[in-house]
């Protein structure tokens, strides 16, 4: 075809037909093709582009073929293209409406003949027709089409029909399009169609669906009358039809059992019963006397489902029927039941049917409703929804104040009359003789306490108001208990029905500290402004005026104390505790005194470390005390401006600091977050007053000698950790144990077996022991035989055997109890230990310019190198990982550092020394870069410190150096150093380059000094000569380019340069440098293995900058030799495996003078020389004639002749003595094999002209390969045959 594809959307002279549209574009077919594809997207920007074009075309004929195509892909075999087909096909309809839908639907019906279609098609057909029913629904002009409204409609009821190809889709769009269409199109044209499926409504959950959407849609039409007329009863939920109505919705549970969604059916059954009156009827007999009695996972299932949906629908009264019911109580029995693994949880899906109800619902009293109902659902007295429950959120202030009232009630006077109680069967079976009330009662007080914490923890609006009064509550509940009401304290208003036992009392304690935490971190609450200014400044921790929320509670705690007649303690103060008290009330006037004039942050992580070590001592009196009084004096101590003018403080009493430091190591030790934060906050704040004793403190913690002394504090801290995780448990731990009934015996099993292999090696004094019971009964007489001894004898025997067993099982088991706890101890002093590294990280972050710093790396290097060579599980990885993390990014890199570091000269320098040998001497690359790294970190410090007596400003020697070279540079350089002793440290420093260059095993890395140039080019002058050295003294090829690779860098280096005294210096050094690299290249023999292939490509990265640098800067440097070296180099076997390298090497020559040869490439040639006949293109399919057994000995003469002709005279004589007569099939294919390879050496040998008249027998040539392959296998044939 001569026309081109057309650039616009739509030719000006389009063809007519079929033919001719086909003939047009390829762009119009291709948004078919593309309408196909399985990508929606694709399938989506097809169809915009198909209506752009259509849109701009306006070509009838088009349209035509855009229809065709449209309804011939509705049914095709793949099941991704029929929705894209359908909704293209819809969208052109809703564009075009000048086509008929009626003409349409009879073509759809026509192409997907379901009569006229094969059987392997005919599940395709009849999605054909359902597809193209639903592209004219989906137009939105088939309710304006009555004819094709009817026909749409009953074509879908024949194709209900074949339920096992399209399943209930054909009933489902049927009922979408009666809730699209008016009530008097419906009663006009569909009524009379569907009012056999509106008959039968009972019979299927599909038909019974299409009845109710028509209830609720057309009201008007479906009139108690009609429906007495068609049902036999003027409503669905009657008593009468009950039986029908459960055994429809028992057919659609089944149905939807895979998908696990509430059927449409159900919830339009709960609409029309909500309608007509009649739920508590449906509710009762169909749902709780009907699907509930049969004992299925789909039925329950749907009434669970049907109990979600129906919240928003009911009515006040509705909703306590519903949640009062047996569907409740399932549902919790459901809850309970389904903590064992691999059961299907339905309380996910529940939590979402209640979050939508209060997310949507305007009604305080619905919510707070459905909040008392789900929470009266207990298992024994717990609730089987958590405590922490995310729907909270969405309760109004009102619902909110009043659901916390109800806890609170419940708290004090349990009433579980109210609740919906159940105990499940398993607890049945292993219920013990215990006082239930009392345990139900227990249990309970144990959710409240949880849920009010989680109530202030929740994401909700919230008031201060309601914050402070469930604090009080928690915490008067948790230390103290009522002796007498009074007015001024509201929690004693009412007396608990039961009396808090010591086991509530411990739980709301433990709770009551996360609740702390919880405060810690709120936001400021409150719409006043001040509330907003301080929100968007990240405050949390305070009110909107500015307390802390730990401070409103010491205050309350004060008031409790001083009504000693109302109010007792859980745990009276003695006088010692109660003095404490005070004192630290006082301190905390004083203090607040203070922050007022000062306003200083010190002040306020003072103010918050004792309010917190105060609120501890209600719940560890004894141990608080100690530690409170110590704060104490130590806050004295800090602000007291007499104590700080003291010039000659007392050696045997520690600073206040090292106090302090002691304090917020203790409170580490807890497991507690809150302690945590707080601590890290107040040392914060202390860092600037430090002292070299205080940091010690720290750091001795982190030094392996010190783990006996932790030893006790940590087994405490164990056993306030088990203490608090019994009493978190959110969950029901008596189901969990239940449920965890059928795995105790295989536990068992495992313990045994562990103890047989234990008893395994048994040691030689029990062997003893047994030995000597066993002849004390003489149980081992040679002469004696088992019936000479009695039974008494017998029985005194089993009795001391059994005896010693259970001794050594006792012994046996003392020693996994022993090894279990130092494991757990280890674990627990590993914990403590990543908590100690957050100070160390907030000091290296305040304080990174202190001298004490320096204290710090050799601590945090040893507990690098003892963690890499323990134990590698993953708390000892965490531990690592941190402790490198703040090693290396807190301290080597900070940029800030020392700068008065005058005193600690000799010390820094003995220090970096040491850390550069310890490098050196390592056998791991890993520590020994990070003993590195701290060398260049002190480096870095020396040099950046200037000395007292010669201290200048930098910036003049900066503009010196760059106005001026030679020696006025090096005095510039030298002067840059600051404190450096460059000549003791250049030692250090050249030790460790030679032993990395010498040694055959070394843990230094070339990346390490490449470092320390790039860092310090300072040293590239020192170092300079020691890597000439290397490029030939090296102890093996790597550790030669090593050298070259640093060389280079070096050189590069402009203060290099600048350090030169003369030029002739710096010409010197070049020459000595290309020097080494030849004689370094003259040892090169082979390239055999990877390393000699690496030592050369560095030789020639240098060279290529060393030649460079001649060349630019016109130095008098021989170069003859080395392009004799090189050339040699270029003849060593195995030189030109690497391209980079044969890449390198050149580049190299080019600099010396030497071209590359160029390879040699066929030029290209026209595709018919002028006069030649072009080559007949064969058909495909067919045998070619060279191919056939009768020529073929003919076609390779024949060939031969044309290449001899093409070729020229010698290349001929040559092809045709090659191509002589030899017979048989092998010799033929011999003489082509051969004949073609001369042909191909002659065309390569021979001159340019010839090789282009040439051209065309080397593409006869190469067709004849491509026949040569086809003859291989065409000579197996006859072989196998014969």
């Amino acid at each position: 075809m001569e026309a081109a594809p057309a650039p616009v959307p739509a030719p000006t002279l389009p063809p007519s037909g079929p033919r001719g549209v086909l003939q047009q574009n390829r762009q119009f077919l291709d948004f078919f093709w593309d309408i196909a594809k399985p990508q929606q997207e694709v399938r989506l920007a097809a169809t915009e582009s198909l209506l752009r074009y259509l849109r701009a075309s306006e070509q009838e004929d088009e349209l035509k073929y855009t229809l065709k195509r449209l309804i011939d892909g509705l049914g095709a075999t793949r099941e991704a293209a029929r929705p894209g087909f359908s909704l293209a096909l819809a969208q052109v309809l809703q564009f075009f409406e000048e086509i008929p839908l009626h003409a349409v639907l009879q073509q759809i019906k026509e192409k997907h003949n379901l009569e006229r279609v094969k059987k392997k098609l005919f599940r395709n057909a009849a999605f054909g027709n359902f597809f193209g029913v639903l592209s004219l629904f989906q137009s939105g002009r088939l309710a304006k089409d009555k004819k094709a409204l009817l026909e749409c409609v009953r074509l879908l009821q024949s194709l209900a029909q074949y339920h096992a190809h399209l399943r209930d889709l054909p009933r489902k769009t049927l009922v979408d399009i009666l809730s699209e269409i008016p009530e008097a199109v419906f009663e006009e044209v569909l009524f009379s169609a569907l009012q056999a499926d509106l008959t039968s409504a009972f019979s299927t959950p599909e038909q019974l669906h299409l009845l109710l959407v028509g209830i609720q849609k057309f009201p008007g039409v479906l009139k108690p009358s009609k429906l007495k007329i068609l049902l036999g009863s003027s409503a669905i939920v009657t008593m009468e039809n009950i039986p029908r109505l459960v055994k429809v919705l028992k057919t659609a549970a089944r149905s939807e059992k895979k998908d696990r969604n509430l059927p449409r059916v159900g919830l339009d059954l709960l609409r029309v019963s909500v309608k007509e009156g009649a739920f508590e009827l449906f509710w009762k007999e169909a749902v709780e006397n009907g699907l509930l009695k049969e004992k299925s996972g789909p039925n329950s299932y749907m009434c669970y489902r049907l109990l979600g949906s129906a919240l928003p629908l009911l009515s006040l009264d509705q909703l306590q029927i519903v949640l009062r019911g047996d569907v409740m109580r399932h549902y919790g029995d459901h809850v309970v039941s389904a903590q064992l693994p691999d059961r299907f949880k339905f309380a996910p899906e529940m939590e979402t049917y209640v979050n939508s109800f209060l997310e949507g619902c305007d009604d305080p009293e619905k919510q707070l409703a459905v909040m008392i109902g789900f929470s009266t659902l207990t298992n024994q007295g717990y609730p089987v929804v958590p405590s922490f429950w995310k729907v909270v959120k969405h309760l109004q202030p009102a619902a909110l104040l009043k659901y916390v009232d109800w806890l609170k009630r419940m708290f004090l006077r349990p009433e579980f009359d109210c609740c919906l109680d159940f105990t499940t069967s398993r607890q049945k079976q292993n219920q013990e003789k215990v006082n239930m009330t009392q345990h139900r009662v227990v249990r309970l007080r144990k959710w409240i306490i949880a849920r009010l914490v989680s109530i202030i923890d929740s994401q909700g609006k919230k008031e201060e108001d309601l914050v402070i009064d469930v604090v009080r509550f928690c915490f008067f509940h948790a230390f103290f208990e009522t002796q007498k009401p009074t007015s001024e304290i509201a929690e004693t208003k009412s007396l608990p029905s039961v009396p808090l036992d010591g086991q509530s009392h411990s739980t709301a304690a433990n709770l009551f500290f996360s609740l702390l935490q919880i405060l810690n971190s709120l936001p400021v609450l409150g719409d006043t402004a001040e509330a907003v200014a301080l929100r968007e400044k990240h405050i949390h921790g305070v009110t909107a005026d500015r307390n802390l929320w730990i401070y409103l509670i010491i205050q309350y705690a004060s008031v409790l104390l001083s009504h000693e007649k109302h109010v007792k303690a859980v745990t009276p103060f003695t006088a010692e505790q109660r003095a404490a008290w005070d004192r630290m009330l006082q301190s905390l006037e004083n203090l607040q005194k203070k922050e007022k004039e000062s306003r200083s942050m010190e002040i306020f992580a003072f103010q918050h470390l004792l309010l917190l070590v105060g609120i501890h001592l209600f719940k560890t009196p004894a141990e608080t005390q100690d530690l409170l009084n110590d704060l104490l004096n130590c806050i004295e101590r800090a602000f007291d401006k007499k104590s700080k003018k003291k010039q000659q403080p007392d050696d045997e009493e520690p600073e206040w600091v090292e106090v302090i430091v002691e304090i917020l190591l203790s409170l580490l030790s807890q497991p507690s977050l809150l302690m945590r934060r707080v601590s890290k906050s107040v040392f914060g704040r202390i860092c600037p007053y430090m002292s070299k004793k205080a940091l010690h403190l720290i750091l001795n913690v982190l030094d392996p000698e010190q783990d006996q002394d932790e030893e006790s504090a940590v087994v405490v801290m164990e056993e306030t950790d088990k203490k608090k995780k019994t009493s978190l448990e959110d969950t029901n731990e008596e189901e969990s144990a239940d449920s965890s009934d059928d795995d105790s015996s295989g536990e068992d099993g495992e313990e045994d077996s562990e103890d047989e292999n234990n008893n395994e090696g048994v040691d030689e004094n029990f062997r003893n022991q047994l030995m000597n019971v066993l002849q004390a009964g003489n149980a081992l007489g040679g002469d004696k035989s088992d019936e000479d001894v009695d039974d008494e004898t017998m029985l005194a025997l089993d009795e001391n055997v059994s005896a010693l067993f259970a001794e050594q099982q006792k012994r046996i088991q003392a020693k996994k109890d022993e090894k279990e706890k130092m494991r757990k101890e280890k674990i627990l002093r590993r914990d403590f230990m990543i908590k100690v590294l957050d100070l160390i990280e907030v000091f290296l972050a305040k304080q990174p310019e202190n001298p004490l710093v320096f204290d710090i790396i050799e601590p945090l290097l040893l507990v690098i190198e003892r963690s890499m060579s323990s134990d590698s599980d993953k708390q000892e990885q965490d531990f690592l990982q941190k402790t490198a993390d703040i090693f290396t990014n807190h301290l080597c890199r900070a940029k800030q550092y020392c700068r008065s570091v005058g005193d600690l000269r000799e010390d820094l320098h003995a220090l970096l020394e040491s850390l550069v040998k310890r490098a050196s001497k390592h056998t791991d690359s890993v520590l020994a870069l990070y003993y590195f790294s701290a060398s260049l970190y002190l480096f870095k410090v020396l040099k950046g410190n200037v000395a007292r007596e010669t201290a200048t400003p930098l910036s003049p020697s900066k503009k010196k150096r760059k106005n001026s070279e030679g020696s006025s540079a090096q005095t510039d350089q030298l002067a840059g150093t600051g404190i450096l002793d460059l000549k003791r440290v250049t030692m250090v420093y050249r030790e460790a380059l030679s032993g990395f260059l010498t040694r055959r095993k070394s843990a230094l890395t070339g990346s390490m000094f490449l470092d320390l140039f790039n860092r310090f080019p300072v040293m590239c002058k020192p170092l300079i000569d020691t890597l000439v050295k290397s490029i030939t003294a090296g102890a093996r090829q790597h550790q030669q380019a090593q050298a070259c690779m640093l060389l280079q860098r070096a050189l590069q280096t402009r203060d290099l340069k600048l350090s030169m005294t003369t030029e002739e210096e710096w010409e010197e050094l070049i020459r000595e440098s290309t020097n080494q690299v030849s004689e370094s290249l003259k040892a090169v023999s082979e390239f055999k293995v990877k390393v000699d292939q690496e030592k050369v490509i560095k030789c020639l990265e240098l060279l290529n900058f060393l030649i460079k640098t001649v060349n630019q800067q016109k130095l008098n440097v021989e170069l003859a030799e080395l392009s004799q070296t090189l050339q040699a180099l270029s003849q060593q076997e195995g030189f030109g495996k690497s391209v980079r390298l044969d890449s390198l090497y050149w580049n190299v020559m080019k600099l010396l003078g030497f071209a590359r040869p160029k390879k040699e490439k066929a030029v290209a040639r026209p595709e018919h020389a002028p006069g030649a006949e072009p080559l007949k293109r064969k058909k495909k399919g067919f045998l070619p004639a060279t191919k056939k057994r009768k020529n073929r000995k003919k076609a390779p003469q024949e060939s031969g002749a044309e290449s001899s002709r093409e070729a020229g005279p010698e290349n001929g004589a040559e092809s045709g003595r090659e191509a002589g007569p030899e017979g048989g099939q092998a010799a033929a294919w011999k003489k082509n094999r051969k004949r073609k390879g001369g042909a191909g050496k002659a065309g390569a040998e021979g001159p340019s002209p010839k090789k282009a008249k040439g051209s065309h027998g080397r593409e006869t040539q190469g067709k004849q390969s491509k026949a040569k392959k086809k003859k291989k296998k065409a000579n197996k044939t006859p072989a196998q045959k014969a």
